[in-house]
């Protein structure tokens, strides 16, 4: 796989004598309060000569320190009461890529720890940050044999087995990427079905694929009507991904995901037109990370937590055989649903697949839902790259939105809280079926991004279990169109949003 190595390195001497280490890097707020005489002096030094010390990231030719290289890279605005600890990670990673171009191999990463409670887990973000800049595509790496930068990078921390959570993390990014930055034939719906399972092959993930067209038009049929035209093509043809994380011992929490998969969203018979189409194939983002999530699981075998998900794999084709605006189709929770537009395709996807996953829950052990999508241009309208969580009543009333959001941002991936109104169900009226959707844009539909969410409540059957149910469960829907990529809204490279704060979530909750 390729990713970064973490090394756990404890003895702060590694950073004179080497130990293999050939570059050190700091990433500090202050020269001043870097804890090591040697490499403040020379970062005070370099400051005279060289204004951009302290103030930019810094190579300096440091005789005496691993390597002979020393990268200070300072993090701006620690004292902005508004910024999170994502400043640590934008300066790890600029400083990674100069001991990336410097020729380094094995370098040392220092990140100067903070009392500021904002800034708890900087080394660990700074680390991941390192991964996330160092990523490659992987169709660069097929075509060209492209090898990991690094052989490793080593963290100079007092944190126990910090690289263990690391590299885990790490390598549940990297499959998340992969799945979602690959295009749209490399990675077909059965393409990312085999590259996921191979992915978590002798792990204790339980896996299965459901594949068989009667299998799915039966149990799938809000998913099977979105890719009725990619049926005529075999490399189109879709796929449903289960996925189950079991820890030995007592199970004292259940989290139940839905993930989309759309490998390619061509907006079906409503046609993207205007060049909108372009970057379509990032639309499974939402699969990709839950997958992720499922190697991390499966290398940090966490106890307490079982874990259970659906992966929607599905390309929303245009052809003869396409489904069209004012079709009525039954959801797998028996709701009839007039089709409002059919390249809101996603939400169908994901209604069956809650569908599913609801009878799991009602037997299971203190369950919380989610679906993870990216689903609507609205949420990019209105909060930029930040994912946004919706959740019924009972997941507000049990604050899971509110903790996702404090675990996350600790994290580096904070997320944004929207509240579900009575105007979003009202959208879904209609005289004898529920309206999946208006006919403009989410992104210039007022409550664009809510509004689905509401329909995934009702089209799920997840609407019967509310506050007042025999059984309510609790469910967030997140929206992470504006985080699933960073940079070319098109072609950027993918994040693995919102991977680690859902670790966190589930095994701090």
């Amino acid at each position: 796989m390729f990713q970064v190595n973490f090394v756990d390195v404890k003895a702060e001497n590694a950073i004179f004598d080497g130990e293999g280490w050939d570059a050190v890097v700091v990433v500090t707020p202050d020269l001043d309060t870097i804890g090591f005489d040697e490499i403040s002096l020379l970062a005070q030094h370099g400051a005279h000569v060289d204004k951009r010390v302290g103030k930019s990231p810094t190579l300096l030719f440091a005789p005496g320190l691993a390597g002979g290289r020393l990268i200070i890279a300072p993090v701006t605005q620690v004292n902005d009461e508004y910024v999170d600890v994502r400043v640590y990670a934008d300066a790890a990673r600029a400083a990674i890529a100069i001991a990336k171009e410097a020729g380094a191999k094995r370098p040392l990463l220092y990140v100067v720890p903070s009392k500021d409670l904002r800034f708890g887990f900087a080394s660990e973000v700074a680390a991941l940050a390192c991964g996330q800049e160092l990523w490659q595509t992987l169709e660069l790496r097929e075509a060209t044999g492209l090898t990991p930068a690094f052989e490793a990078i080593g963290l100079l921390s007092s944190s126990t087995h910090n690289s263990n959570l690391l590299n885990a993390l790490e390598a549940g990014r990297v499959l998340a990427r992969d799945l979602c930055g690959t295009e749209p034939e490399r990675m077909s719906a059965k393409a990312f079905a085999d590259y996921c399972l191979q992915s978590l092959a002798g792990s204790v993930i339980k896996t299965a694929v459901v594949e068989d067209r009667d299998i799915l038009e039966r149990d799938y049929p809000l998913l099977s009507a979105v890719v009725r035209s990619s049926f005529a093509v075999g490399r189109h043809q879709p796929r449903v991904v289960k996925l189950e994380y079991l820890p030995e011992g007592e199970v004292t929490r259940t989290f139940l995901f839905a993930g989309k998969g759309v490998i390619y969203d061509t907006g079906g018979a409503d046609l993207k037109v205007g060049g909108s189409m372009a970057g379509m194939s990032r639309d499974k983002g939402g699969a990709s990370a839950v997958a992720g999530l499922f190697k991390t699981l499966s290398m940090l075998k966490p106890k307490g937590i079982r874990v259970i998900a659906e992966l929607g794999l599905v390309r929303n084709s245009i052809g003869s055989e396409a489904f069209v605006t004012d079709e009525i189709i039954t959801s797998h929770a028996g709701v009839r649903v007039r089709i409002g537009n059919t390249d809101a395709e996603g939400r169908l996807v994901l209604a069956d697949l809650l569908s599913h996953l609801r009878i799991k829950a009602v037997s299971a052990v203190k369950p919380e839902m989610f679906s993870v999508a990216t689903l609507t241009g609205h949420v990019v309208r209105c909060y930029g790259s930040y994912p946004a969580a919706v959740e019924n009543s009972v997941a507000s009333a049990q604050q899971c939105a509110v903790t996702l959001q404090q675990q996350a941002t600790q994290w580096g991936e904070p997320f944004e809280v929207s509240t579900l109104r009575p105007e979003d169900f009202a959208k879904m009226s209609g005289a004898a079926e529920m309206l999946s959707s208006n006919n403009a844009p989410s992104s210039i539909t007022a409550r664009g991004h809510q509004y689905p969410a509401a329909f995934l409540l009702k089209a799920s059957g997840l609407f019967d279990h509310g506050v007042t149910a025999p059984i309510p469960l609790a469910y967030m829907h997140l929206d992470i169109a504006g985080s699933a990529t960073e940079g070319d809204p098109l072609y950027g490279k993918p994040t693995a949003s919102p991977l680690v704060g859902l670790y966190q979530y589930l095994i701090n909750r």
